[in-house]
């Protein structure tokens, strides 16, 4: 519009050129990136949400747990080869392992077990996440004794629970639970609601079940999630399931649907998760939480149920776990199809429910954090084991000898400096340029104006040859370009 009025007879140019070429010059206005406002969060490399261009020897690459400690087994009379559906919590200097306890008896010829072996909601606690005890907490009987740490009676099929981080929460319900409505023994018909003050004397809040439009058979979690100011429940259903009045019938593959809720009390109707082009696969669980460091990011770790092989003698099925990321929370990001933690060695974790991963990060070191999962399911050696990575270490951007180079969209920051989360080998480099919008390097953030940085640190500060200040560019837009070689880098943020 400024050039017809500038040029009073430029219309007239514009009417005779072709239609096509007044539709690309449009577009061409029209697709201007948007600009990201960053500010001083910390973005980790899941995703190419935010990448422009990436290339050389640069790819983004996933990184599994390393398998540690046996952090719990489940060897109490109470607990039992079916034992499952965890959860990890931390609350001030403790963290809480909540999960259900079945030993349940053999199956019949009609696949049922027997009702004399109760499912049990159960607390385990520990000071580091490493290792976990089970407190005697004297609520529930067992066998004729409350020396247990029952904190829900049977049925307790899949009780999870979290901390309710809303502002304004009562002290009287700072712990909150989803589990399927008693009625049913765990097997469907809704989610219940449950209230507690201290996460270990619950009771419930719903008569009815507060969520009707699902599956359920599963963990079925939910939170307060800060970003959106509403809790969020992530729970089963069936791909192509048709809704009523009532219930959603099974059809398809198991998978994940989002409902939402400002009281915890009442809910929206379910959307269904999109996971993109990616081929529909079986999510037996998903584990869905913001990330504690970045809470604009979602992760969700399904446990992955593939039906057509067959692992061991007796089970229909294999498992293994995966992972995803997601910036709203609905639309969830399958840059990685392969395993993020594997069956591996032990031939006990090859059948149709191990490596379910738990719902919940703990940060279990000054540099790392812990996942857990389930090993040898079904068996009597049946345990959680502890994985561990580095803070921020889920995947990185990532180059070999031949390096490569990642370029971000336009984005504005505050700020004085650049902080990374990086690792080199011994003649690895990590170099980074920042350009002007338009993707023209800014005098002294060139790539020759910057150090070549390598070692391994966490919360590393970039610096180029006139030091680390970056203030000037604060609220500006630019880009990043980095450029790395035998190395990784797995989140940047700009701090004060």
């Amino acid at each position: 519009m400024s050039l017809l009025l500038r040029f009073p007879f430029a219309w007239l140019l514009w009417a005779v050129l072709p239609l096509s070429f007044q539709a690309v010059a449009a577009q061409a206005a029209d697709d201007k990136p948007a600009v990201y406002e960053q500010g001083s969060r910390r973005e980790l490399f899941v995703d190419r949400r935010q990448t422009e261009s990436i290339s050389g020897g640069a790819r983004l690459q996933l990184h599994s747990p390393q398998p540690a400690n046996i952090a719990l087994a489940f060897d109490s009379p109470w607990d039992g080869e079916f034992s499952g559906y965890c959860t990890a919590l931390r609350d001030g200097d403790e963290v809480r392992f909540y999960y259900r306890g079945w030993k349940a008896g053999a199956p019949d010829k009609d696949g049922k077990r027997s009702a004399d072996q109760p499912q049990l909601a159960c607390l385990a606690v520990s000071k580091d996440g490493i290792t976990f005890t089970k407190p005697k907490l004297g609520l529930i009987e067992f066998a004729g004794s409350k020396d247990n740490n029952i904190i829900v009676a049977h049925p307790s099929h899949n009780f999870t629970p979290f901390i309710d981080t809303r502002p304004d929460v009562s002290a009287d319900e700072r712990y909150k639970a989803l589990q399927t409505h008693r009625s049913t023994n765990g097997l469907g018909g809704g989610l219940a609601a449950y209230a507690s003050a201290d996460g270990i004397r619950w009771r419930v809040i719903s008569e009815k079940p507060v969520i009707t439009k699902g599956a359920f058979d599963s963990q079925n979690l939910a939170f307060w999630d800060p970003n959106t100011k509403e809790y969020r429940s992530y729970y089963r259903v069936f791909s192509g399931g048709v809704t009523d009045d009532k219930q959603w019938k099974p059809s398809g593959v198991r998978t994940v649907a989002l409902a939402t809720s400002k009281d915890f009390k009442t809910w929206t109707d379910p959307q269904m998760i999109d996971f993109g082009d990616a081929k529909p696969e079986q999510f037996y669980t998903n584990a869905t939480t913001p990330y504690f460091r970045a809470p604009h990011y979602y992760f969700m770790f399904p446990k992955r149920f593939v039906s057509n092989r067959s692992g061991l003698e007796g089970h229909k099925g294999i498992s293994d776990g995966v992972f995803l990321s997601s910036r709203d929370g609905l639309h969830f990001d399958r840059e990685f199809l392969q395993a993020f933690i594997r069956p591996g060695r032990d031939k006990l974790n090859w059948g149709d429910r191990s490596m379910m991963t738990a719902y919940g990060i703990i940060q279990t070191g000054p540099d790392e954090m812990s996942v857990y999962y389930s090993e040898n399911y079904r068996y009597p050696s049946h345990h959680i084991r502890r994985g561990v990575l580095r803070l921020d270490g889920i995947a990185s951007l990532h180059a070999d000898a031949q390096p490569g180079e990642l370029v971000t969209k336009p984005l504005q920051f505050t700020g004085k400096r650049l902080e990374l989360n990086y690792a080199t080998s011994a003649v690895g480099t990590v170099q980074v340029e920042i350009q002007d919008e338009a993707g023209k390097p800014i005098p002294g953030f060139t790539l020759k104006d910057a150090t070549e940085l390598f070692g391994d640190k966490i919360d590393g500060t970039f610096a180029w040859k006139n030091g680390t200040d970056v203030s000037s560019l604060a609220g500006k837009t630019v880009r990043l370009r980095f450029v790395v070689r035998d190395a990784d880098v797995y989140a940047y943020r700009f701090a004060d």
